[in-house]
């Protein structure tokens, strides 16, 4: 790793993503989080040495809480956002707020803070619409029907990535958009499919699908995906880019991802089907060849390994 001796401001850092990069950051750097533990992954995660963390709790809504809690921030990691279809549907008035307003309020402040080597912003593979087969990051955003539960979310996000890309052109902010495929891994929380799959398969109880389980998605295992984050920290050919990040190899249907952690897991669980909570992902498989080209970065961790360290990890937590 490249970035050593740097101050790095993560929003959201008590989160998965967060947290799970925070502790790759902190033996060399330091690192300040930033969250208002809606959800609190960095409890399970942490390490007790922990002499270059801070944590500082705060609403990315309050522009100067998060003015101050910035100040002396080389690079600012904005991963806080309302996320989850259940959480979504509950209050969209609150997912639109938090995810537009709270990332202008994080941009604002790092520009206000100076902030000179990278502002890295977390979009959504959800912006590509119901049916992304191997989408690139030229291929257009579909911003879905107003008032439907599921484009609130990526209508919002997709607002942060044409506000972040404003600040790279009007500011010079050094900013890149990242776009998550499917992340998961130890210590998810959360509405995430997969680690509900698994912690219900390794106590035998029933999994539910929601819909008819011919969803297709691509799983990217988290040490991928932080693989993914600390090259675009570190390249400066990122700055000013938009990446997706995931594993275009580890592909299956919902269905199939349910039976796959069943037989990996040893469970007895049984597989049902309910009626789907919102408008559904029909298909989600992402292009990561820019990636590669400009980050070098390739997942490397298939999908049943990731499912066994995933179950592994839970086993002992």
């Amino acid at each position: 790793m490249m970035i050593k001796n740097k101050t790095i401001f993560i929003t959201g850092g008590a989160g998965f993503i967060g947290s799970t990069l925070a502790i790759k950051l902190m033996s060399s750097n330091k690192v300040i989080l930033y969250d208002n533990l809606s959800r609190n992954t960095f409890q399970y995660l942490a390490r007790r040495d922990q002499k270059n963390l801070n944590f500082v709790e705060g609403n990315i809504l309050d522009y100067e809480r998060v003015v101050k809690a910035m100040a002396g921030a080389d690079i600012v990691v904005h991963a806080a956002a309302i996320a989850g279809v259940d959480t979504v549907i509950k209050d969209p008035v609150k997912t639109m707020e938090v995810n537009m307003i709270g990332t202008a309020n994080v941009l604002r402040a790092a520009k206000e803070n100076k902030v000179k080597d990278r502002f890295l912003d977390f979009s959504t593979s959800e912006i590509f619409g119901s049916m992304a087969y191997k989408v690139n990051e030229e291929t257009n955003a579909i911003a879905g029907s107003a008032g439907e539960a599921r484009w609130v979310y990526a209508v919002s996000k997709l607002a942060g990535e044409h506000l972040s890309k404003a600040y790279f052109t009007k500011y010079h902010l050094p900013t890149v958009t990242i776009r998550p495929f499917n992340v998961y891994g130890p210590g998810q929380t959360g509405e995430g499919a997969l680690q509900i799959f698994i912690k219900k398969a390794l106590k035998n109880e029933d999994i539910f699908i929601y819909g008819d389980g011919t969803q297709i998605r691509a799983w990217c295992y988290i040490d991928d995906m932080v693989e993914g984050l600390l090259l675009a920290l570190e390249k400066k050919k990122a700055i000013g880019q938009s990446f997706n990040i995931g594993n275009a190899r580890a592909v299956t249907t919902i269905y199939g991802l349910a039976q796959t952690v069943c037989r990996v897991i040893n469970s007895k669980s049984k597989i049902h089907f309910k009626k789907p909570l919102s408008a559904d992902i029909e298909l989600r498989i992402p292009e990561t060849n820019k990636a590669w080209e400009i980050l070098g970065f390739k997942a490397k961790i298939g999908l049943e390994d990731g499912v066994l360290k995933t179950a592994e990890w839970y086993k002992k937590h």
